[in-house]
C-alpha cells in the first residue's frame, strides 16, 4: 500500500484564493484575511485543500449542489465559526473516532438552519470542541429529535489521515 500524501501542492496569493475564502467567509459568517501568511492549495485523497501556514484549513467537498469550499477541523479550530453544528454526547464520540457516521441518537443539539444535504460540523456536547465533518441527512431540527437512524454522513474526523497529514 503506498503512503498517502499531499500531492500538486502549489503556493498561492491571496488574490489567487480570494473567491475561495469568500465563499467560506460567506458560508460560515466569519471574516477570513491573511496578508502575511504562506498560501498554498493541494490535493489529498481526491480533494482540493487550501493550506495556511502549511495547516490545512479549508477542503473541497462534492455536494448536490456541487463542489464547496468547507473549513477541515483545524480549520473550525482556528477560525471558532458559530454555524452549521450538531452536539453529540460522550457515548457517540468513540464512534466517531473510528470514522462511524453520526446516528440521530447521540445528537442532543443542532444548528436549527441546516438542512439536509448541507455540509456541517460535529461538536462535543460538553467542551465544544470539533469531533468532525460531514454532510447533514436530515435537518437540523429533525437531527435534534431523532432517537434512531443516520443522521450524518461523516467526511473527516479527528485522526484520519487528513487530521494526521504532516506538511
Amino acid at each position: 500500500m503506498s503512503e498517502k500524501r499531499l500531492r500538486r501542492r502549489t503556493p498561492v496569493r491571496w488574490k489567487q484564493i480570494r473567491k475561495e475564502m469568500s465563499e467560506i467567509s460567506d458560508l460560515m459568517g466569519v471574516e477570513l484575511n491573511f496578508p502575511t501568511s504562506f498560501l498554498e492549495k493541494g490535493h489529498f485523497q481526491e480533494r482540493d485543500l487550501i493550506l495556511v501556514d502549511k495547516i490545512p484549513l479549508a477542503i473541497q467537498i462534492g455536494t448536490q449542489e456541487g463542489k464547496i469550499w468547507f473549513p477541515t477541523i483545524r480549520g473550525i479550530l482556528t477560525w471558532g465559526t458559530e454555524k452549521y453544528w450538531a452536539s453529540v454526547d460522550h457515548g457517540a464520540i468513540p464512534f466517531l473516532m473510528n470514522g462511524a457516521d453520526c446516528m440521530g441518537a447521540g445528537v442532543h443539539q443542532a444548528d436549527p438552519n441546516i438542512k439536509a444535504g448541507d455540509l456541517m460540523w460535529i461538536r462535543d456536547l460538553q467542551h465544544g470542541k470539533p469531533l468532525a465533518i460531514g454532510m447533514a441527512v436530515v435537518s437540523g431540527i429533525e437531527m435534534a429529535e431523532m432517537t434512531k437512524g443516520k443522521a450524518i454522513n461523516t467526511i473527516h474526523w479527528v485522526g484520519d489521515e487528513l487530521w494526521e497529514l504532516e506538511t
